[in-house]
């Protein structure tokens, strides 16, 4: 991986957990500055990984090679503008926030400035993300594996050749850790119903959910409908509960629901 000098505008979740990630993959924490307004999470990212951390953005924009913005959308326009009291023409930069279009954040920034577009998800606080980013032509090919080694500090990656992609992305898999959540809750409560304990329950789904996944990764070369079927005897329970969940429309279900997470997407990105 290259050894950028890297600043995070923004000390939060996000950036924690990439900060971790890039630390575990080997990267100098010599080369890692973190900003923020208060303290409190500067201090920890200090304690945890060593790193270079300032309350000044424009120390951070003066230490970095790349930038990876990391406030708000909301926030976005005010501190971009504030970092156009630095020559900004020889940074890349790197944006996790979500609604937010390349030429709009080219816009806030005051020039067209290599940017790459980056949609993580809460997995990657754990080191098992899906990130799917979106860069135009002013992005070099050896800053997009830069970026891809960032971000493949935390899980795996994926690129798309069209930035409406990118809204694809929020939908299958930015957004979707919450719908497996939705589905383990219902499974939970369900079996609170049949008279297992909270604490049972949730043991019961969630560990079911997590062989369910490694079996996905551990069978790259069959298809999800056979992994299903190899689990379902004809005439047997599991038959009787899938049959159920297909005549109760959950393809269309789940179709709707990732349909309405683009349609937010694109009304946020009209918004912000």
């Amino acid at each position: 991986m290259q050894q950028k000098k890297l600043a995070f505008i923004g000390a939060g979740n996000m950036s924690r957990s990439i900060i971790s990630g890039l630390i575990q993959s080997g990267y100098s924490q010599e080369n890692i500055l973190a900003s923020n307004p208060s303290t409190p999470k500067l201090d920890a990212l200090k304690k945890d990984f060593g790193i270079h951390t300032s309350q000044s953005n424009d120390e951070a924009c003066q230490f970095a090679d790349a930038i990876v913005l990391a406030v708000k959308p909301q926030m976005m326009g005010e501190m971009c503008q504030a970092l156009q009291n630095n020559n900004l023409s020889d940074k890349l930069f790197l944006s996790i926030a979500a609604g937010l279009p390349v030429a709009r954040l080219q816009a806030m920034l005051g020039g067209d400035y290599p940017v790459v577009r980056i949609m993580p998800n809460t997995p990657s606080l754990l080191g098992k993300g899906m990130s799917g980013m979106y860069a135009d032509d002013k992005v070099s090919a050896a800053d997009k594996q830069y970026v891809d080694d960032v971000m493949g500090s935390v899980g795996e990656t994926v690129w798309v050749e069209q930035e409406e992609g990118i809204n694809g992305v929020i939908a299958a898999a930015g957004s979707s850790p919450a719908y497996f959540f939705l589905f383990l809750q219902a499974m939970q409560e369900e079996a609170m119903n049949m008279g297992f304990e909270k604490d049972i329950a949730r043991k019961m789904v969630q560990q079911a959910m997590l062989g369910a996944a490694e079996m996905v990764c551990h069978n790259q070369n069959l298809e999800l409908s056979e992994l299903r079927a190899q689990v379902t005897s004809k005439g047997g329970t599991t038959a009787a509960a899938c049959n159920t969940l297909i005549d109760e429309g959950l393809s269309d279900t789940v179709a709707k629901a990732m349909r309405a997470a683009v349609a937010r997407a694109e009304e946020m990105a009209k918004q912000l």
